[in-house]
């Protein structure tokens, strides 16, 4: 892809205004024009997500389980699951992006996966045919959901009881956050929402502390990125993985 390539996402990113009346076509508008590089660029900016992919395989039995990656893309992310994949009975690609779901669809028919499928559906409202679902994942796909926390809320919903959720994404602390965590300047808390916002991409502080309320935390890791071709690399974007168990002792 190179420098053109590089130079195309960040045109999208930073210059070309995202249009659509509903989220679904503000995604689209947004991704159409740079789905044929998206995982080059992506690659070096989202970090975490193999790592992610590692820890929720490690020591868990999937055999014969459902997993849901929401807001899954260009299924970049199916490669993350290596011979493991074959093994489990489904895993679903889900985006309102059908642009990159064309890719996904290359990507699952040129490795033969029949066991993999993709849906152009909301993360807060797809529900698979499989009435149980032991795994939901979401990479830096949480951000660019509106409705996060109903999103949140939708994988618990759907997960069974001790299923898991995964999530690597951009963030920020609170002011005050939990004790132990990282605590970010001022200006980390001020300046990345609103570089983020341009493209519709929401680093929120509350998304940590709402995981921890509805999932017993299994793993949670607190990193720094740098942004390509930012200006300053000491400037580092923060960003989490976390799993979480399912907890049956919080309402819906």
């Amino acid at each position: 892809m190179g420098f053109i390539g590089d130079l195309r996402i960040l045109y999208h990113m930073a210059v070309r205004p995202v249009r659509g009346k509903s989220h679904a076509e503000r995604m689209d508008n947004f991704y159409s024009g740079q789905a044929v590089d998206y995982d080059d660029f992506r690659r070096r900016l989202l970090r975490g997500r193999e790592e992610l992919w590692q820890k929720m395989l490690e020591g868990e039995a999937y055999q014969d389980t459902v997993w849901i990656d929401m807001g899954g893309g260009t299924g970049s992310n199916l490669h993350f699951f290596g011979p493991a994949i074959e093994r489990l009975n489904k895993v679903y690609v889900v985006d309102l992006a059908g642009s990159l779901l064309e890719i996904a669809d290359r990507r699952i028919h040129d490795n033969g996966w029949k066991n993999v499928a993709t849906a152009e559906a909301d993360a807060t409202k797809f529900v698979p045919q499989e009435s149980s679902v032991d795994a939901v994942t979401f990479s830096y796909s949480l951000t660019m959901i509106p409705d996060w926390f109903a999103a949140i809320d939708h994988a618990w919903n759907v997960l069974k009881p001790g299923g898991r959720i995964g999530i690597v994404d951009f963030y920020v602390s609170r002011k005050y956050p939990q004790q132990g965590h990282v605590k970010h300047s001022w200006l980390k808390r001020s300046f990345w929402p609103q570089w983020f916002a341009c493209d519709n991409v929401f680093p929120s502080a509350d998304h940590v502390p709402y995981l921890y309320r509805k999932f017993e935390p299994v793993l949670f890791e607190e990193h720094l990125t740098r942004i390509p071709w930012f200006p300053n690399p000491l400037f580092k974007m923060p960003y989490y993985i976390f799993i979480g168990r399912k907890r049956t002792d919080v309402p819906p």
